[in-house]
């Protein structure tokens, strides 16, 4: 690691060191990838091209993976099984979910046995029966608490039942908050969405388990056992935040729902480590952005600001390199419009996000 500017962990933070960069692969660095899934390894169900290929490389190199999801609707082996059948090699204790973490909450506030209404899936029923909880399904078993995560066929009886609950008094505890869900489709209500219902005719809101809230990253690194990990994500404000947060580095693949334009306008707390186009960016080093007098550069690219507040981005080469001055030079003043981030991003041939239209 000689060479390498200080990243996250090492106490300096992406939001202070833009783009550090690092001269040997993210996987040889970092003991342990925590992965996101849905925009991360698959999109929809369906792999993402080449997504197995370099995880198989990652642990060749030594990185261990954990899959780690705010989805909280299956089970770790359900996941398991069916990253198995996409080519990567995953057992259950690989994987945590939101679910997991969330009944750890559960488990440490309710004593053995209490009864927790589940509003969600078999995930969030089985996690909740793991840590010594009683799921139950109706609020006339007088629940201590109720406990909501995604699940496809989430029901208006189930959350009816779940509002009933938490208007007579019972703790309220969301897996997570995330607003959609990416699908080649497009972009799709998710838990976040959903948790409004319930928010809506109660007026209390839950505490959440999954990212960006502390909870789930400490389940991962616990039943990992990571001791330097790395977050990869598709979101900016779930798992970048999560790893920001945690103090921890991070990269974000553009395989998912983030943008190039919304990187490039990312707040602090939503700020990457490194940026990668898909989960190759395990494999290979990180150029670092440099300051120059006249901005940040990355490759052959230059970006500037101008007097008037905008970027003027000059040069050629790779266009995740482009990117990167781009983000440095967006982060070391003052926000840019979304037009003005548009219009620099227009000059360089990056991938657009299957997960969103555009």
């Amino acid at each position: 690691m000689a060479g390498d500017a200080p990243a996250g962990s090492a106490g300096a933070g992406p939001a202070s060191i833009p783009l550090p960069g690092t001269s040997e692969p993210p996987a040889t660095r970092y003991d342990v990838a925590l992965l996101d899934l849905d925009g991360v390894v698959y999109l929809g169900g369906h792999p993402i091209a080449g997504a197995a290929e370099a995880l198989e490389k990652a642990v060749a190199a030594g990185m261990r993976l954990a899959f780690v999801t705010n989805n909280a609707s299956r089970t770790p082996s359900a996941v398991a099984a069916q990253l198995t059948g996409l080519g990567v090699t995953a057992r259950s204790q690989d994987v945590i979910t939101s679910a997991q973490a969330a009944a750890r909450l559960l488990a440490e506030r309710l004593p053995p046995g209490a009864p927790v209404l589940v509003v969600g899936g078999i995930g969030l029923r089985a996690a909740v029966r793991e840590r010594g909880l009683c799921p139950v399904s109706v609020a006339a078993e007088r629940p201590a608490a109720v406990v909501q995560g995604y699940a496809p066929g989430l029901s208006y009886e189930q959350l009816a039942e779940g509002a009933l609950a938490v208007a007579a008094g019972a703790w309220y505890v969301a897996s997570n908050a995330d607003a959609t869900l990416p699908t080649p489709r497009g972009r799709q209500p998710g838990n976040g969405s959903l948790i409004q219902v319930i928010v809506t005719a109660t007026g209390r809101s839950p505490v959440v388990a999954g990212k960006p809230e502390p909870p789930l990253h400490a389940e991962a690194v616990a039943r990992s056992g990571a001791r330097h990990p790395l977050v990869v994500g598709d979101r900016l404000d779930t798992d970048i935040e999560s790893a920001v947060r945690s103090g921890a580095d991070s990269m974000l693949v553009l395989t998912g729902v983030t943008r190039p334009v919304e990187v490039v306008l990312a707040a602090p707390q939503h700020r990457p480590t490194y940026l990668a186009e898909g989960l190759t960016g395990l494999l290979v080093p990180h150029p670092a952005v440099t300051a120059t007098g006249d901005g940040f550069g990355c490759g052959g690219w230059l970006a500037r600001r101008e007097d008037r507040g905008g970027i003027v981005l000059s040069g050629s080469g790779a266009g995740m390199d482009g990117l990167r001055a781009l983000c440095a030079a967006a982060w070391s003043g003052a926000a840019l419009s979304a037009e003005q981030a548009a219009a620099a991003v227009s000059a360089l041939d990056l991938p657009s996000p299957p997960g969103v239209p555009g």
